[in-house]
């Protein structure tokens, strides 16, 4: 009897996922925005003799980008359950469909977990939440380098604070940045501090956290230059992009201001079809900036950051995140070393 409910329980689930996602996809990009706008900028440059050859390359990296994210997350799961690499990409893109619909993607937890075997669903998450933190440091250490650089030169911040405010910019990066590979790097006392200081009671919590300490500063870093990678292809994706629809900007620039705005993006909490919005305010605000000496900035540059930055989005998790609904019906949600 438990054995059927346990299975009714699981479709039930998987339907609802499915359904959910399906809905939220639809909403927000055909109820709730213009795609034609986009498309139409689009439509004005394929005539381009190295249009079609660049969004190829585009889409190539997609599978590129999420093929590192999934090795990154087999090489860390190995500590407590062995997952093939095909089985590591189907949790990855699962991660994504789930994620859709919830706030800060928190559901790419539960889209990965459900589809390990043997490890418990905490160690599961505990083993994720490292390989994010490893993304999102990158993010912040490079949103911290570009800071230093785009602040001084490209936004006027004495007329904010009426001071050189320039130098306090430099060393709170510095020590932001510092901050963040310190931590990273001794991930494990948070496992030791959890095992002195939290209630006696979280015994089995406990021995779930002590995964922490199995990764030495070696493998940490190996698991930093999948996200490092990963962060170098969005960039290389969105400057391609910039380049089909015509803004002709160096690569290094294109790098600063992206790295910019996914810093931005890390702090601002969001729904991810929710985030399609607020990335395309940032980047039109920071290409505005970015142009504001020369004069060049126009709506038509606007729209093309706008649109560049919204097909980067498509592309990286509405596609994913369609393809990951097909592995949903491989997820058991309930088991009995939960």
């Amino acid at each position: 009897m438990k054995t059927k409910l346990r299975k009714t329980y699981n479709l039930m689930i998987r339907i609802a996922i499915i359904i959910v996602s399906y809905g939220f996809i639809y909403y927000e990009l055909f109820k709730k925005r213009d795609l034609n706008e986009l498309f139409g900028v689009f439509e004005k440059n394929w005539q381009n003799d190295s249009f079609f050859i660049v969004l190829a390359i585009v889409f190539i990296l997609i599978v590129v980008n999420w093929g590192l994210e999934a090795k990154k997350w087999q090489f860390l799961v190995r500590k407590v359950e062995n997952l093939s690499f095909a089985d590591s990409y189907k949790a990855i893109l699962t991660g994504v469909a789930v994620s859709a619909f919830t706030p800060n993607r928190i559901g790419e937890y539960f889209g990965r977990i459900f589809i390990l075997r043997k490890a418990t669903r905490w160690q599961g998450i505990i083993v994720t939440i490292v390989g994010s933190i490893s993304q999102l440091m990158i993010t912040l250490i490079c949103g911290c380098l570009a800071l230093m650089i785009f602040l001084p030169k490209y936004i006027d911040i004495e007329d904010f604070f009426n001071i050189d405010f320039s130098w306090a910019i430099y060393f709170l990066s510095i020590i932001s940045v510092g901050f963040f590979i310190l931590f990273y790097f001794n991930i494990s006392l948070v496992s030791n501090i959890i095992d002195k200081y939290v209630s006696k009671n979280w015994v089995k919590f406990k021995s779930y956290v002590r995964v922490l300490q199995k990764y030495s500063n070696k493998e940490l870093f190996k698991v930093l230059s999948y996200s490092f990678a990963r962060f170098l292809i969005f960039n290389f994706q969105f400057y391609l992009l910039l380049r089909i629809l015509g803004l002709q900007i160096p690569i290094l620039h294109s790098l600063m201001i992206t790295s910019v705005m996914y810093y931005v993006l890390a702090a601002i909490p969001t729904i991810a079809l929710t985030e399609l919005g607020v990335r395309g305010s940032v980047i039109i605000f920071l290409f505005e900036v970015y142009y504001k000496d020369t004069g060049l900035y126009n709506d038509e540059v606007g729209l093309a950051a706008f649109t560049a930055s919204s097909a980067l989005w498509l592309i990286n998790i509405i596609i994913p995140a369609l393809v990951g609904t097909i592995f949903v019906y491989r997820l058991k949600f309930f088991r009995n070393n939960a």
